[in-house]
């Protein structure tokens, strides 16, 4: 690992093996939730009084709260690089875009660094260095960080793991908790049946076969594979290799023959990370699957089930936990289905669609994700989702494509700079991001964004 962001790490331990009592502050998503277990986990096992708190953002009302506690120390998990209060005593590990002069002893961040932590390295990452300086013994916690990467789509770019990450790999399969190897980069190896898989498959999307159920079951019986085994539906893991090889050679002439070329075929295949402790075919043994589960706890409020679960219940926890992966699975559904209705307006350098309350603000960001891969857009612009929160004020998620920040795209400063100006905040990386602002300020904010982003593409 960089010897500087090790050193760093080993600051922070300092400051924390000092502390009597530690609130750890995380974000509500499944790097947050992997970033806040990890700390928790440390923390326990150093013999410090603790207790955690999730939240979506660091907003006036969530320093005031921690400011009423007065913690000997707030560990601030996945967030806290940008937070102004000087007067909260605190130690950061995050991997958001920063101010480079906010550096500090306390806080570790990539972006401090030279290192972009959008693929680096995650907040679960950062966390997880901290953890292994404070006790060596902690390397077991690598599996949560890898998860939490994969939680942030770490791997998308480079259809592997890069960067800090790879060492992160590397204790982990020292400490005997992870795997990897090469496999199909669809989401749902372990627990999807296989024309499900298919039917949700993205990045690349497969030609008459994504969002079409007729269309994968077709595809799969015009392949020859079974579709089930006896009663049970066959999953991309119970086929054998030349099955995979024979559905992978078909969408590889699929996508050649409409013209998206061998660069896009060459993304069905990448790494695919294994957690070796947990049982085969649950939604715990693929670190992709497992950032899923622990999403459906945290953007539905009830993180506290994600976070049993990453420490170690595989009961009643865990029971809740997959109650909510089916629900949380069905929300997306109608959620795309609702952005769909309700129209997704094209601009000259954007597309968005505002979603009202038709759309839990939690997970309008990833459904934002999943339409800007689908047939039906333009993925040369970038896509913007709008959706209202419970007070009322309205969450910004937006996201673009490598090839849009590989010309210089960044949502992270576009929505910082759009959404300061309406009176609201943002940040996050140059390929995802996120704000929040004033109710009726959507058309003005969307006016200063895509003025930010004519400029950073010209």
């Amino acid at each position: 690992m960089g010897a500087l962001l090790l050193e760093r790490a080993k600051q922070i331990a300092s400051i924390i093996s000092k502390s009597r009592e530690v609130l750890i502050v995380t974000h509500i998503d499944a790097d947050g939730v992997a970033a806040g277990a990890i700390a928790s986990k440390t923390l326990e096992r150093a013999g410090k009084d603790f207790s955690i708190k999730f939240v979506k953002h660091l907003d006036e009302n969530v320093v005031e709260e921690i400011l009423d506690r007065d913690p000997d120390l707030v560990w601030f998990t996945d967030l806290g690089s940008n937070l102004e209060n000087n007067s909260i005593p605190r130690v950061v590990t995050d991997h958001h875009q920063c101010d480079s002069g906010k550096d500090a002893p306390f806080h570790l961040n990539p972006h401090l660094f030279g290192l972009d932590g959008s693929i680096a390295i995650s907040g679960a990452g950062t966390t997880y260095m901290v953890a292994k300086a404070l006790d060596n013994k902690n390397i077991d916690l690598s599996s949560l960080a890898i998860v939490g990467a994969c939680g942030d789509l770490q791997d998308r770019k480079h259809c592997k793991l890069v960067g800090i990450n790879r060492e992160i790999l590397k204790d982990g399969k020292k400490a005997g908790v992870i795997s990897w190897e090469m496999d199909v980069q669809y989401f749902g190896r372990e627990t999807r049946p296989l024309h499900k898989l298919l039917q949700y498959a993205t990045d690349p999307i497969i030609p008459g076969v994504t969002g079409r159920e007729d269309g994968a079951i077709s595809f799969l019986l015009d392949v020859g594979i079974p579709l089930k085994d006896g009663d049970f539906w066959r999953r991309w893991i119970d086929l054998s290799k030349d099955e995979k090889r024979k559905i992978l050679s078909k969408i590889t002439k699929m996508l050649i023959k409409k013209g998206f070329g061998n660069k896009l075929a060459k993304r069905l295949i990448g790494e695919i990370y294994i957690l070796t402790n947990e049982k085969i075919g649950t939604e715990l043994h693929d670190a992709k699957e497992f950032a899923t589960l622990l999403n459906s706890t945290a953007r539905y409020g009830q993180p506290e089930i994600g976070l049993n679960v990453c420490l170690g219940d595989r009961d009643k926890w865990l029971k809740k936990a997959r109650t909510m992966l089916q629900s949380h699975r069905h929300n997306l559904i109608e959620g795309i289905q609702f952005a769909r209705d309700e129209g997704i307006v094209r601009r000259k350098y954007l597309q968005y669609f505002h979603a009202g309350e038709g759309i839990r603000d939690t997970i309008v960001g990833i459904i934002t994700g999943m339409l800007l891969n689908g047939e039906e857009v333009n993925a040369d612009l970038p896509m913007i989702g709008f959706a209202v929160t419970d007070d009322g004020k309205i969450k910004v998620s937006a996201r673009g494509t490598k090839r849009l920040v590989e010309k210089g795209l960044n949502l992270s400063s576009a929505l910082h700079e759009a959404a300061e100006k309406v009176g609201g905040i943002g940040g996050g990386h140059d390929i995802a991001a996120g704000a929040t602002i004033p109710r009726g300020k959507e058309e003005e904010f969307l006016d200063i964004v895509e003025r930010e982003i004519r400029n950073q593409l010209s």
